[in-house]
């Protein structure tokens, strides 16, 4: 049995990628639903996570990042993480199984896709075979840590989510960050548009306070130091 699906792909704050991802998955959960599935496969292999793992240490976008894809979420699984993708293409070819390759996948105007055909190829060239593999490893021995930390976030978030001054700045720097990332999120901050400098900013004001009036976040918010604690709040838009 197969299905078709149009979906929207509007995201505002994402990449044209990101937004095709969270359609995809959008649609892919409402039909699992649908046919009551415990599961949808997906066919992310040993190679995506390498290129995963590549374009978040070229972006210094932090351990969360590193850690790379998970091998489950929701409903969804990822059974193929430690295959490479010549493994997965031969075993089709074998099968006499015909795959439909996505045009976008040589599309060089795509940052994976430069990755994927120029950057790994170099490196496998210049360092040696195995360079794939060592990068998804690595994102296996980072995954555990950032889950353990993530949930001590979450429930240092839980007791201190009226941003206290002198409760933030008794956690240590790593943990106090992430409570402060996890406010600017659950304030309306987009995740995609928040970064690291951002959350810097929102810590000088807990380390570095010399009476700064505020720090702009994205999503149209401002981060204030008021009356021993950190105030988020919507900005005004004279235009809109």
């Amino acid at each position: 049995e197969t299905f078709a699906a149009a979906v929207s792909v509007e995201a505002p704050g994402l990449g044209p990628e990101a937004a095709a991802r969270r359609a995809r998955y959008a649609v892919l959960e409402e039909i699992a639903e649908r046919v009551d599935a415990s599961a949808v496969l997906l066919g992310h292999t040993r190679d995506d996570q390498a290129e995963t793992v590549l374009l978040g240490l070229a972006r210094g976008s932090g351990g969360r990042s590193l850690a790379g894809m998970r091998r489950s979420f929701d409903v969804f699984v990822r059974p193929l993480l430690d295959l490479p993708r010549a493994d997965t293409v031969t075993a089709c070819q074998v099968e006499g199984i015909e795959v439909w390759q996505d045009p976008h996948n040589q599309d060089p105007a795509f940052a994976r896709v430069r990755v994927r055909n120029a950057v790994l190829p170099v490196l496998e060239e210049q360092l040696g075979p195995g360079v794939a593999q060592a990068l998804a490893r690595t994102a296996d021995q980072l995954r555990g840590d950032m889950d353990l930390l993530d949930d001590v976030a979450e429930a240092a978030y839980a007791g201190l989510a009226d941003l206290p001054v002198d409760g933030l700045l008794a956690q240590p720097a790593p943990l106090r960050r992430r409570v402060l990332r996890l406010a600017a999120l659950r304030a309306g901050s987009p995740a995609s548009e928040l970064f690291h400098e951002h959350v810097l900013a929102m810590d000088a004001l807990l380390t570095d306070w010399h009476g700064q009036k505020w720090v702009d976040l994205p999503g149209r918010l401002h981060c204030r130091r008021e009356y021993g604690r950190l105030v988020l709040e919507g900005t005004f838009d004279p235009g809109s």
